[in-house]
């Protein structure tokens, strides 16, 4: 395995609570699901791509992917879908986007592994004129423990484990459009960047 190859997830283990509790990655933009638009974008970034789902696992198996479900119970959020991953992963290397955000980056993981090669940080997280998209991560597998404790103890703000990893940050703020996300079912009827 190369030192540098990377598995893609894209974080599909929600509730979809803002959207009336549907599948938030099954939803249709343009006639296609949420989670393939993503998958389009994410998969030729990447080595390997996972989608992480916790419920409608056939549907999301049907787009040609694995499909893994969090190892914490209860819908634990985001970071527990990166923990699967991690725990998942051949590669020493994942990167996470949210299954509402059809318009990320092409060249998301290229700036994200860039920055992190030029530090000695674990973690890269997307920045958009000053605002945290710390779903949008590129992250070393070795993290997978220090993850594991702070789910373990309770935790599940994503921005704040990425501070307490310390993350470096990566500007995006030439393409804010991109990191456009689908929270409501409203949302989907506005289309386009």
């Amino acid at each position: 395995m190369s030192p540098s190859a990377i598995t893609g997830i894209i974080l599909a283990g929600g509730l979809g609570r803002r959207m009336g509790g549907v599948d938030k990655g099954l939803q249709l933009l343009d006639g296609r699901p949420l989670v393939r638009h993503v998958a389009e974008r994410l998969a030729p970034q990447v080595d390997h791509l996972l989608i992480n789902a916790n419920r409608s696992q056939a549907e999301y198996a049907a787009l040609g992917y694995p499909v893994l479900a969090d190892e914490i119970p209860d819908f634990a959020g985001p970071l527990a879908g990166l923990h699967a991953a991690l725990s998942a992963a051949a590669t020493p290397w994942v990167a996470t986007a949210p299954c509402d955000s059809p318009y990320l980056p092409f060249d998301l993981v290229s700036r994200l592994q860039a920055s992190l090669l030029a530090s000695a940080a674990g973690l890269a997280v997307a920045r958009v004129e000053g605002r945290l998209h710390p779903v949008f991560c590129l992250c070393r597998t070795s993290l997978n423990d220090p993850l594991a404790a702070y789910l373990n103890q309770g935790g599940r703000r994503v921005a704040e484990w990425c501070t307490d990893m310390g993350a470096v940050l990566v500007d995006f703020d030439d393409q804010p459009q991109a990191f456009r996300n689908f929270n409501t079912l409203q949302d989907l009827t506005v289309q386009g960047v």
